[in-house]
Order: structure tokens, then C-alpha cells, then sequence
């Protein structure tokens, strides 16, 4: 991806790229105190889950945030520092839910009295529970289906909603049954194999957007990345899956936001981007990114696993990724990096049909395997 962009660190040094007009870098946090809402949250060395773990906190333990990169935080205990997961803490006062942000124009009526607080059940997935009332407010939490939340505050479209192990946020009203009784909801449709499933397979980049480029032969990765989508809707479709790609020409190039509405508007049991990957240092392999572990990771580790079986560049496992078309999926999403542009032997073999052939024959058993078959 372009080389513009800032590094997410794996295994210590290992780093992606992606285009400035598509990813926004975080910017260094100031010194803030936040809450862990995990019921056990492990603390690392790196910004990586493979990196070495050097404490577990307990949920409700405040911390200090000195630092953030792509999702991850870096914080201090008691003397400890190290990352964490971002989704994990409760940013604001310590030991206090965040206060929702105000706007202008727009009432937000009391909290229910004592004795008649209303509550409602999560219907979607994976439900963002947000910092305040609107979409470009920071991601806290993510619920999962059929979690029951008391209902605080109304804004628009938007409830302030509590969790029974206190996390606190808001989300949108359109996915929270009111009510004492659980709905049914739907679950994962993870089983049956593929046939019927319907997948969003999404070429990174696109138009002016090139992404990357080798440092060798000039590669330009928006080219690659649409090769390797259309040899992996060929394998789904033969499968009998149902396939929606985000763009299908070399000169398209829909937003970000754009891709997310297809995956959701379509209802994809899956959302796999493709891309290839750029760094200043000599790295190389493959990485399988994630953002919300009751959502995405299953994806990723399946996927992951059939990249690492041998496709002729090794497997750098699965991160954490705090990118857009990931964090604001409601379906199960990852993002593939196939090889390392910047890397002259790396460049050499992607741009080879055989590798693709069998990255994408890779991705679509791992897409398989998710779905039991």
C-alpha cells in the first residue's frame, strides 16, 4: 500500500502501509486515564499479538494512556507499560463511563426514574458502542447479538446504553430491541460450506488511487490486487458461493464508506480486502488482519492458517487492525496483505500468476474452512 502512510508494528518491526486518502494514522495520545472493561486484559510488549505478554489486568483497573498506534494503546500500571488492545478500555475519568459528546440543537432526555429503566437486547452482530451519539465518534466497545443493555439517554437516532458489566456508550437505536424479552436473533451463518454464502471480496485501491509501488519492477498493487480478486470470485463461485466485488476495473475507486455500505447492504457472511504491502525495512510474508474478536477473528485465523500452509512466502499470523473497512463492518471482515512490494524477492514471485493462483485458492479454503466445508 502507499508508502505515504504510517507503519502498524508486528513481530516488533513488521509494518503495513495504506494509502493517505484511505487510512487516517493516529496521532499520538496525550496522558489520559481510561478503564479495562475486559474481564481479563493482557498488556504486551508491542503494538502485536504475537508480541510477549508482561501483565494481565483486571477488568475495572484504571490505567494511563501515553500512546496510540492503529488501534493499539500504550499504557502505564503500577509502573508496568505496555499495549493493549484499544476496544478494551474505557477512555475518560478513572473508573467512570466516558461523558457522551453534546450537540448542538438536539435534546437528550433524562434517564429513566428509578424502578422504570428501560432495557433493550442487541440485534446485529457485532453492535459499535461509540464514545458519543454519532458515527464519527471513537468505537469503545463492540456487543455482540442478544446482549441485554439498560437504555440511559435518547439522542435522535442514538441510545446511551449500559451493559450489565458496566460498559457504557452509545448505539444506534435501529439495532436495539426494546423490551424484557430476549428477540431471537439470527445466528452467524457459519455453517453448510459455501454454496449460498454470500461473500464481498474487496480490490484495494483503484483509479488514482494506485497503492504501492515495487521498488524493482514498478508494480503497481491496485493491479494486483483486482488480479487476485477476480481468480478468487472464480474459486468461490465454482464452490457455489455468491460473489460481490467492491469495484471490478482498475479504474474505479469507491470510498472506503462505499465498500462498507456493499458488505452491509448485501449482507455478507463475509468481507475479505485484498491487498499487497510496502515497508521502509526488508520484511516479507503475509499478514491476516482483524478488528473486532467476536466478529472478525474466526475469519482471520481461518484464512490465516491456509496463507501459512505454503503459497511460497511465509505467514507473519494475524494482527489487530484498526482500519476503516474493518471497524466499520458489521459483517465478518478481514484484510489480507500478500507479500511485501518493497521487498525485490517478494515483489519478483507475487507478480507471478502462480502465486496468485495459489494465494487466492489459500484464501478461498480458508473462506471454507470458516464455513465448515
Amino acid at each position: 500500500m502507499k508508502r505515504t502512510s504510517k507503519t502498524a508494528f508486528l513481530l516488533g518491526a513488521l509494518t503495513v502501509c495504506f494509502a493517505v486518502a484511505a487510512f487516517t494514522e493516529p496521532a499520538q495520545a496525550a496522558q489520559a486515564q481510561a478503564k479495562v472493561v475486559a474481564t481479563s486484559l493482557n498488556v504486551r510488549s508491542e503494538p502485536a499479538l504475537q508480541s510477549s505478554v508482561v501483565a494481565t489486568l483486571k477488568y475495572g483497573t484504571s490505567v494511563t494512556i501515553s500512546d496510540e498506534s492503529h488501534g493499539w494503546v500504550k499504557i502505564n500500571y503500577q509502573g508496568t507499560s505496555g499495549w493493549v488492545a484499544g476496544y478494551y478500555l474505557q477512555k475518560g475519568a478513572a473508573g467512570t463511563a466516558s461523558s457522551p459528546a453534546k450537540s448542538s440543537g438536539t435534546s437528550v432526555q433524562a434517564p429513566s426514574a428509578a424502578g422504570s429503566k428501560k432495557t433493550g437486547f442487541v440485534t446485529a452482530d457485532a453492535l459499535r458502542m461509540r464514545k458519543g451519539p454519532g458515527l464519527t465518534h471513537d468505537i469503545l466497545h463492540v456487543l455482540s447479538a442478544g446482549t441485554q443493555v439498560e437504555i440511559v439517554n435518547r439522542q435522535a437516532d442514538w441510545l446511551q446504553a449500559r451493559t450489565a458489566d458496566g460498559k457504557t456508550g452509545w448505539v444506534s437505536s435501529s439495532y436495539i430491541q426494546e423490551g424484557k424479552s430476549s428477540p431471537a436473533t439470527s445466528k452467524s451463518n457459519k455453517s453448510g460450506g459455501l454454496r449460498g454464502k454470500v461473500i464481498v471480496l474487496d480490490p484495494g485501491h483503484g483509479g488514482s488511487d494506485v497503492g504501492t509501488l515495487g521498488t524493482k519492477w514498478n508494480t503497481e498493487e491496485k493491479t494486483l490486487n483486482q488480479k487476485t480478486t477476480a481468480l478468487l470470485a472464480s474459486k468461490l463461485r465454482q464452490r457455489g458461493a455468491q460473489v460481490i466485488l467492491t469495484r471490478t476495473s482498475d479504474a474505479e475507486k469507491p470510498s472506503l464508506s462505499q465498500r462498507v455500505a456493499i458488505s452491509e447492504a448485501r449482507g455478507a457472511d463475509a468481507f475479505v480486502s485484498i491487498h499487497y504491502n510496502s515497508s521502509t525495512k526488508p520484511n516479507s510474508g503475509t499478514l491476516t488482519f482483524f478488528y473486532a474478536q467476536n466478529k472478525d477473528y474466526d475469519l482471520a485465523r481461518s484464512i490465516e492458517s491456509r496463507l501459512a500452509s505454503g503459497i511460497g512466502l511465509k505467514s507473519n499470523g494475524i494482527s489487530y487492525g484498526d482500519y476503516h473497512v474493518l471497524r466499520e463492518n458489521d459483517r465478518p471482515s478481514v484484510l489480507v496483505e500478500l507479500g511485501f512490494l518493497s521487498n525485490p524477492k517478494d515483489e519478483a514471485l507475487v507478480r507471478t500468476s502462480s502465486y496468485q493462483e495459489k494465494a487466492a485458492q489459500a484464501i478461498a479454503d480458508g473462506l471454507a474452512d470458516y464455513f465448515g466445508g
